[in-house]
């Protein structure tokens, strides 16, 4: 089995986290006893500013198990693909990481609906990597998982 690892579960080691850090710790130990751990470059990229160098960086991903496996032309296709969808169809409100319900962010002066951009492209990459090339995700963020990437099975430790 191949589990790909979004960015916020190895934050929650690295930057310690009281209510995230030991199901993050234990979703990783048990999914790198079922096989191989992977992330794709975005989440590399993320992690890089946790380190002082490229050679720490990788003396974690080391240590952890962890392998970095770039995106191909599918899924990084498919990314493009659902983050146009997305921002075809977002709405002026937002939308709850969570749990995906939308919430309006209103001006206290006039009232009118503050529009925010919520997801970015690098968020529907992790999601096409992991669609594509492996075979779960592991993740907190399940709710643009749920929304963008329904056939993606997505494994959190909340």
């Amino acid at each position: 089995m191949i589990s790909a690892v979004d960015t916020n579960i190895l934050l929650d080691m690295l930057i310690p986290n009281e209510e995230h850090m030991k199901g993050s710790k234990s979703l990783l130990e048990a999914y790198l006893e079922k096989g191989r751990l992977v992330i794709c470059e975005i989440v590399y990229a993320e992690l890089a500013s946790q380190f002082a160098s490229g050679d720490e960086l990788n003396s974690f991903l080391s240590e952890t198990g962890i392998r970095l496996t770039g995106s191909n032309e599918k899924s990084l296709c498919l990314a493009g693909e659902r983050w146009l969808h997305y921002s075809k169809n977002r709405s002026r409100n937002i939308s709850c990481p969570k749990c995906s319900k939308k919430v309006s962010h209103l001006c206290s002066y006039c009232g009118a609906i503050i529009p925010i951009r919520q997801r970015v492209l690098s968020d529907f990459i992790i999601g096409a990597h992991a669609l594509v090339q492996a075979d779960i995700l592991l993740s907190r963020d399940r709710g643009i998982y749920k929304t963008y990437f329904s056939d993606l099975k997505v494994i959190s430790s909340v």
